[in-house]
């Protein structure tokens, strides 16, 4: 079953977005889930992953600070709020369980932070 990542799109420097991946109960409530994103030329990687209890959470150096992860377990969804948005964001953002499973990758959500 795919997990498909909704709100992506442009945002300036700066800017902030919210992305938001729904997956099925029998997936979200016994996983842990993450966030990955693939940037053009480079290979996936892991941005932030949270626990299934959701009380830890981990974030790429890269993101700390600026990024957050959160589920809601009542909708067996997760996301993820991007602020503080720079170019190098730029990028394909995908939700998995983490670790990641092949079947759960789906198209993903661009994302682009471009002036």
């Amino acid at each position: 079953v795919q997990l498909q990542a909704s709100g992506g799109g442009l945002v300036q420097p700066g800017g902030s977005l919210r992305l938001s991946c729904t997956a099925s109960a029998h997936i979200f409530q016994v996983n842990n889930m993450g966030w990955y994103r693939q940037a053009p030329g480079k290979q996936r990687e892991l941005v932030a992953s949270i626990w299934k209890d959701g009380k830890n959470t981990y974030y790429a150096g890269s993101v700390k600070g600026r990024f957050t992860i959160s589920r809601d377990s009542a909708k067996n969804s997760v996301s993820l709020q991007m602020n503080s948005l720079k170019p190098e964001d730029t990028a394909v953002y995908y939700c998995n369980v983490h670790p990641p499973l092949a079947p759960h990758w789906g198209q993903g959500a661009q994302v682009t932070v471009s002036s």
